[in-house]
């Protein structure tokens, strides 16, 4: 089945992707391994700004209404300008916190806003970027208020930044289902960053494959070279239905569906990327590497590809 957007969705797309390329990402990105948040939080206020976040949060407080389709079309363009921060963890709290009146009062109209930036784990998980959030929530059979505890924990991508968490105090007065809903919207933005991760890493090997030269031909002319693309290319094509189909039907089914194939999709498009750059690829001067550290840790965020078959199965 082929998803279409609409006019609306594709001038989205358009103007977010114009927005962060101006926003300089990889720039933010090697600050933001290092600890250095400044250049991150400003692509993170333009986010804001442009209106992601209101996506995940109800109009009654301040934000434009749950539209999963949306929320997706943005993620895709953060996973392809590899935005840093934890913008699945503060989009699916919004869900959590939207299951108290109390908390989606105090939370939600900030976090539309952009200027709560909220970072959310698995009870005896990680969180991701706890040492720049401004809240941290745990979920668990009693989702809880968490901290971060202990020093920061080594990622295959240093701008994914994980501290173990613990719940403290009571457990949050949120409704049953709200658990269960942020752990789906979680799972389905992380797939729809992972699709963004390799829509990236296939448009610059194909940049480079054109400009690369052997025996003074461009590599890109080789029928191997060109094979391999094309297996990468319906890879992410196969992927992308599964997506958007998943963010119309909120199946908890379609969206472990999904997220096994862009987390997989991802991991063939940072394979190809590698071999076809060669021994550059590994180069943390090159901003590939980027991208390239990217796809497996989202590959196995919330829910890694044995647990979401098991899930499709299931369901």
């Amino acid at each position: 089945m082929r998803f279409l957007l609409t006019r609306e969705q594709a001038d989205f797309a358009r103007s977010l992707d114009a927005m962060l390329t101006a926003a300089d990402p990889p720039g933010a990105v090697r600050a933001w391994e290092n600890g250095e948040h400044g250049p991150g939080l400003e692509v993170w206020r333009r986010v804001a700004e442009a209106g992601v976040f209101a996506l995940a949060v109800p109009e009654t407080y301040e934000g434009a209404g749950l539209l999963p389709v949306e929320l997706v079309v943005a993620f895709v363009q953060l996973g392809r300008h590899a935005a840093p921060g934890p913008y699945v963890e503060t989009a699916a709290a919004a869900v959590l916190l939207g299951g108290s009146p109390d908390l989606a009062k105090e939370w939600l109209p900030r976090i539309a806003a952009g200027d709560a930036l909220v970072t959310l784990a698995e009870e005896g998980g990680y969180a991701l970027d706890a040492d720049a959030a401004d809240a941290v929530f745990v979920l668990g059979p009693r989702p809880r208020a968490g901290s971060a505890r202990g020093d920061l924990r080594v990622s295959a991508d240093a701008a994914r930044r994980l501290y173990a968490v613990r719940g403290s105090g009571d457990a949050l007065p949120v409704t049953a289902g709200a658990a269960g809903a942020a752990r789906e919207l979680a799972r389905l933005l992380t797939a729809a960053q992972a699709l963004g991760v390799g829509d990236a890493l296939l448009a610059r090997t194909v940049a480079y494959v054109k400009q690369r030269t052997q025996f003074g031909t461009p590599i890109g002319a080789f029928q191997a070279v060109k094979h391999r693309l094309a297996d990468t290319l319906i890879g992410l094509e196969f992927a992308r239905p599964l997506l958007y189909g998943a963010a119309l039907s909120r199946s908890g089914a379609e969206v472990a569906g999904a997220k096994a194939a862009t987390g997989e999709a991802a991991c063939a498009a940072a394979r190809t990327a590698l071999q076809l750059h060669g021994a550059v690829g590994y180069t943390q001067e090159l901003d590939l590497s980027l991208w390239l550290r990217k796809a497996r840790p989202l590959r196995d965020a919330w829910g890694a590809p044995a647990t979401c078959r098991a899930r499709v199965l299931a369901g």
